[in-house]
């Protein structure tokens, strides 16, 4: 698409400018009706259609495999489609960010489970994709509050792989196209596994740089009691005293003597709990 109906735009009737930028007024009247959401919650419906049409007839039936083919690629289209108009044009909703990533797990997951359940995809390939895509959801919400991880053209990559191998197993193929979708998963796989570590480096080397970065910041609020008191071997607070505290922590006091930024035990035994997770 090149452009979006104003009406998708919250009914605002304003017009996107070069970048995808509209003023405050505009994103603040993005609707929930729009172009980007409603791609979302057709491919929500496809889910249950694409299982009905897969198991039609036992499951087996090349012509009702070809219709949930059909159901399943229009569903993968139309993840490519709406969260780039939903950030070209404004129209990112609450709704959006949640029902987005569901919808994008819940079609390949049915198609997984399904394939596996009627045989024709083992269990363990089934069992690794969605044990990774579980995890990296859950690792995401685990360094929410110090970064957000962006998706890579690893993960981009390895959803393309995902959707051509599951969408050739729904299909009925034989001879070489069949040898040719088991290697295609197995690229998939693969792609899975290694996105998948290259996520939880990500996540690591954030959530430290972040630590850090609020360790930091305490010692520098220190320095500046210090210099605001005037005398560089002053004690700026003692364990009663009111203090600097450390994200917040009640009783987590900086000490200031000689120059030098003693972090109190609280901050250390902070420090230390989060080493050990």
């Amino acid at each position: 698409m090149t452009g979006a109906p104003a009406s998708a735009a919250g009914g605002s009737g304003a017009k996107p400018v070069r970048g995808g930028k509209l003023g405050t007024a505009a994103v603040n009247q993005a609707s929930l009706w729009n172009i980007a959401n409603i791609l979302t919650m057709v491919r929500l419906l496809l889910v249950p259609g694409f299982v009905l049409l897969l198991f039609h007839n036992g499951g087996y039936d090349p012509v009702w495999r070809s219709f949930a083919w059909a159901a399943f690629a229009i569903a993968m289209i139309t993840d490519l489609f709406d969260g780039h108009l939903a950030r070209a044009y404004n129209l990112v909703t609450d709704f959006g960010k949640i029902a987005d990533p569901i919808a994008d797990k819940a079609i390949m997951g049915a198609a997984l489970v399904s394939l596996s359940v009627l045989g024709d995809l083992p269990w363990w390939i089934t069992g690794v994709i969605l044990a990774r895509e579980l995890g990296i959801t859950l690792m995401r919400f685990w360094v929410i509050r110090h970064a957000v991880i962006p998706a890579s053209r690893g993960g981009k990559l390895k959803t393309l792989a995902q959707g051509t191998a599951a969408g050739m197993y729904v299909l009925v193929l034989t001879g070489p196209l069949a040898t040719l979708r088991f290697w295609m998963m197995m690229v998939a796989v693969v792609l899975t596994v290694v996105t998948g570590l290259d996520y939880v480096r990500q996540a690591v080397v954030l959530r430290r740089r972040s630590l850090a970065a609020e360790r930091a910041a305490v010692g520098r609020t220190a320095e500046a009691l210090n210099e605001a008191a005037g005398s560089p071997g002053a004690v700026a607070t003692d364990a009663g005293a009111a203090g600097v505290t450390d994200a917040g922590v009640p009783g987590a006091a900086v000490r200031v003597s000689g120059g030098s930024t003693a972090v109190e035990p609280a901050v250390r035994a902070r420090d230390g709990a989060e080493a050990e997770r």
